[in-house]
């Protein structure tokens, strides 16, 4: 039995885990291990599918038995394997942290009986656009994703998360309206929505009709992706969420649009008709992001705004049009996945540590925890592009498709991602140097855990009265209760997800060729086409690739 004809149970596998987790809300530890259970085993699954392209091949499985294009087609290549494996890597790491986390805290800011259903529910979201082989049952995804977002968000109902999770749905809502509405239209233009049959039909139109049904795809995916000047609403969303939902929203949820946008890109509108626009967004997106990360004091904005800049590397590799640019874009987001995450994770063992997360208020955190300083020091160098780490590394193999595309636009952009580079590298090291090695004497009203001895720190219920948790001064504190300020569930879920980003680089060559190798299925479109409709189905040739390559 070929592997991939298991791929709808890494859609199933997360949604029979909400369902029971769900009906286990009176038994927490039951609940717990069954979450992690169920995307472990998603996990499991979606390696071995991995394994079955990696080679090459691309597989489709139709559902309820419907020929295409009038059912429902799930398609598995090495892309979309690739995204489905990184994703649920990523997504178990931070469920483990959070995990942690609400056993640490009581589950007060994350009541178990809401989060575990509703995180599963959204992994299933991003498996199925992942997988989707039309547009229709993407828009499915993306509204699953909306729906369990939201929810994630707004967990505590503290002001700020509810008046940053209506902005995010207002914003999201428009997106799948104009998403919807581009469906309607191109339904209403060739009688499908199978992306495979589309590749050939949408050809099939005029000129203008093609630019208009293109132009509102990149619009609606552009909004999700953030890409400038669309990403006005993620540094104010994200960072008021709890730290594992920050964290596995900044790592997965713009990448679903970008996935949306590399896949119509290569197979629905093939060639160059809107790479110059594209390639200004990229350059945009880069630098205003970056120069909006640099004038942040708050670390998780800093993020924020570090991660809408750096989607434009992967836009860059996408607009270039070529193998190379577009193998090293397909690199960069599995990197970027990996490396953004884990910073948000270890964002919050620095709250949690430090008692905030402005670098105003910090100082002294490598003292205090030299381990802290190791897991926030390594992706902070992939992130900016140190050699020897895959950021470095992808950012070259971008840098060079440009220099092989050889026109102005694309040296500007490699200009662009260079001086980009170099501006991450500037804001993580203020961080870096202003929390971690400056003496706590010299922040702006500092925590007192900063200036005690990390003897006489303890936990309690209310110190200041206020009906919050917090911590005070006393000669009295045993070590589990100092053990609950950095729970070792939560920090061993981040070094592994660390140690990940590491294997990126260590393993960068078999990655890359596999990037390679997607790229040129996904340029050439007739293993995808095939793989749908049969070997004998006539494909269009794809246009010449810019730069030869």
């Amino acid at each position: 039995m070929n592997l991939a004809s298991l791929a709808p149970l890494a859609v199933v596998l997360p949604i029979l885990g909400a369902a029971l987790t769900f009906l286990l809300i009176r038994h927490t530890r039951m609940q717990r291990a069954v979450s992690i259970g169920m995307l472990s085993l998603t996990l499991l699954l979606e390696c071995f599918l991995l394994a079955s392209v990696w080679d090459g091949g691309t597989f489709a499985v139709t559902l309820g038995g419907w020929i295409p294009p009038y059912g429902i087609v799930l398609v598995v290549d090495q892309f979309s394997s690739l995204m489905l494996v990184v994703s649920s890597a990523v997504s178990l790491a931070v469920l483990v942290y959070a995990t942690g986390q609400g056993m640490a805290d009581g589950d007060h800011d994350a009541p178990v009986s809401i989060f575990h259903p509703t995180y599963l529910i959204l992994v299933a979201g991003v498996s199925n656009a992942f997988l989707s082989g039309d547009l229709f049952n993407l828009y499915v995804g993306f509204e699953i994703l909306l729906t369990a977002s939201y929810v994630l968000m707004t967990l505590g109902g503290t002001g700020p998360r509810i008046r940053a999770g209506v902005t995010y749905v207002v914003v999201s809502v428009v997106s799948s309206v104009l998403f919807l509405i581009s469906i309607a239209m191109i339904y209403g233009a060739t009688g499908t929505v199978n992306m495979a049959d589309l590749s050939i039909k949408l050809g099939q139109l005029d000129q203008g009709t093609q630019t208009l049904l293109h132009v509102m795809l990149l619009v609606a995916f552009g909004i999700k992706a953030a890409v400038f000047p669309l990403s006005f609403w993620l540094p104010d969303s994200y960072p008021t969420a709890p730290a594992p939902v920050t964290a596995v929203f900044a790592g997965l949820l713009t990448k679903v649009g970008v996935y949306a946008m590399v896949r119509t890109e290569t197979l629905l509108f093939p060639g160059d008709s809107l790479n110059t626009p594209l390639m200004v967004v990229a350059l945009l997106t880069m630098v205003v992001g970056i120069l909006g990360a640099l004038a942040q004091s708050d670390i998780k904005r800093l993020l924020s705004f570090t991660l809408v800049s750096h989607i434009g590397y992967m836009v860059f590799g996408l607009a270039m049009s070529s193998r190379v640019g577009l193998g090293a874009a397909i690199f960069y987001v599995a990197h970027h996945i990996t490396i953004q995450t884990s910073l948000f994770l270890v964002t919050g063992l620095i709250e949690r540590r430090g008692g905030s997360s402005s670098i105003d208020r910090l100082g002294g955190l490598a003292k205090l925890s030299p381990l802290l300083a190791l897991l926030f020091f390594i992706p902070a160098m992939n992130l900016a592009g140190i050699p020897p780490f895959s950021g470095f590394l992808g950012k070259v193999g971008l840098l060079q498709a440009g220099v092989q595309l050889g026109t102005p636009l694309a040296y500007a952009l490699v200009i662009g991602g260079v001086v980009t580079s170099l501006l991450t590298l500037l804001a993580i090291a203020r961080v870096w140097n202003r929390a971690f090695w400056r003496r706590p004497t010299d922040a702006d009203h500092p925590d007192p855990v900063l200036l005690a001895d990390p003897n006489e720190v303890e936990l309690v219920a209310d110190p200041d009265g206020n009906g919050r948790s917090g911590m005070m001064l006393t000669k009295r504190t045993s070590t589990a209760r100092r053990n609950t300020l950095m729970p070792r569930t939560m920090v061993g879920s981040t070094v592994g997800l660390v140690a990940v980003g590491v294997a990126l680089t260590v393993f960068a060559g078999p990655l890359f060729e596999l990037s390679d190798r997607a790229a040129q299925e996904m340029l050439d479109r007739t293993p995808y086409i095939h793989a749908v409709f049969g070997e004998d189905t006539v494909v269009p040739p794809a246009p010449a690739l810019r730069g030869g390559k």
